[in-house]
């Protein structure tokens, strides 16, 4: 008996998954337009963010820049142990974390509160202009604005202290840069002046997408723009908050360095200095290299955990999530 090629044919077709998932080397060569795109970029990475990582070896090294990495002497862990035995680097994470904690929370109210208020501005010609001169300080070098905060802080004719001899609130100039207990909040202020208009600009990015329906309904159900931002923007916009709350989460130990480095004196130094500065004074000045790379080390380790931490709690709670 012949058998029929015809039918034969529609049987394996029919026994042939339709819909079999492409493996990832045949999704490579679909695209691979993007991915040729897309090499120079990885390789860029590659080059500039891993390849330097082979330098956190000499942490665990008694690490000499005249030898080679076959001739330096392994230390193991005994940098990382003199770390946290130094009074020094212990004062260190904890002014960096206090000043990161205050400039992470001024910068999210700040922002979130003057995100809301240019969302209520109905002329769009002022409220461009207000936004423009708003973020216009970020793109200031931070060595000229801690110019300008000395300037305007200075016991001789300073700004402030004209201002409140004026208004009759001190009776005589206050060297704002001398007492330890307002540097912190003088950090917070000049962090949130500077960053406080070009951090508004995702919020209001986030507002422009929500669903104008919404407001529309809530106004016909006698709500005023006060109960419209807390029941209808705030929690639009909450995911945006969540995915930014997670990555300054991250960088929780990164206080800054050029404006603590330059406003710093030996008055308020042991309230002045990070981890950032503690790298530079021993790396550089010192040339105790292991020491220093070890710090930095300690500080991203740090980092990562937290930020991979803040991901995984977002998760269990069903918030937004970075991965």
């Amino acid at each position: 008996m012949k058998k029929d090629r015809g039918t034969t044919a529609i049987d394996k077709s029919v026994n042939r998954p339709a819909n079999r998932e492409k493996s990832f080397f045949e999704k490579i060569l679909i695209q691979k337009q993007l991915v040729f795109m897309a090499l120079p970029l990885v390789l860029y990475v590659i080059l500039f963010s891993y390849v330097p990582l082979w330098g956190w070896t000499m942490a665990f090294q008694n690490f000499r820049p005249a030898r080679t990495f076959w001739e330096q002497d392994w230390a193991g862990l005994r940098w990382f142990s003199f770390l946290f035995q130094d009074q020094v680097f212990l004062r260190d994470i904890r002014n960096s974390i206090c000043m990161s904690l205050i400039n992470t929370s001024l910068g999210f109210i700040t922002a979130i509160g003057f995100a809301l208020l240019l969302n209520e501005l109905k002329k769009i010609l002022f409220k461009r202009v207000v936004q423009t001169v708003s973020y216009l300080p970020h793109f200031l070098s931070w060595v000229i604005v801690t110019g300008l905060v000395s300037n305007m802080l200075s016991v001789d004719s300073g700004a402030i202290n004209e201002l409140l001899l004026s208004l009759g609130l001190i009776k005589e100039s206050v060297l704002w840069l001398g007492i330890p207990k307002y540097f912190w909040g003088i950090v917070g202020a000049t962090y949130v002046w500077k960053e406080v208009g070009w951090n508004t600009i995702i919020y209001l990015a986030a507002m422009v997408g929500l669903d104008p329906a919404l407001y529309e309904a809530a106004e016909i159900d006698g709500c005023n723009r006060y109960r419209k931002m807390w029941h209808i923007t705030l929690p639009g916009i909450k995911p945006t908050i969540i995915i930014l709350l997670i990555m300054s989460i991250g960088r929780i130990l990164d206080a800054g360095f050029e404006l603590q480095y330059f406003l710093r004196n030996g008055l308020i130094q042991d309230v002045a200095d990070t981890i950032d500065i503690f790298v530079l004074e021993f790396g550089f000045r010192h040339n105790n290299f292991a020491l220093a790379t070890a710090a930095g080390m300690f500080k991203n380790v740090v980092n990562v955990t937290l930020i991979f931490t803040a991901n995984w709690i977002a998760k269990k709670t069903g918030e937004e999530q970075l991965i």
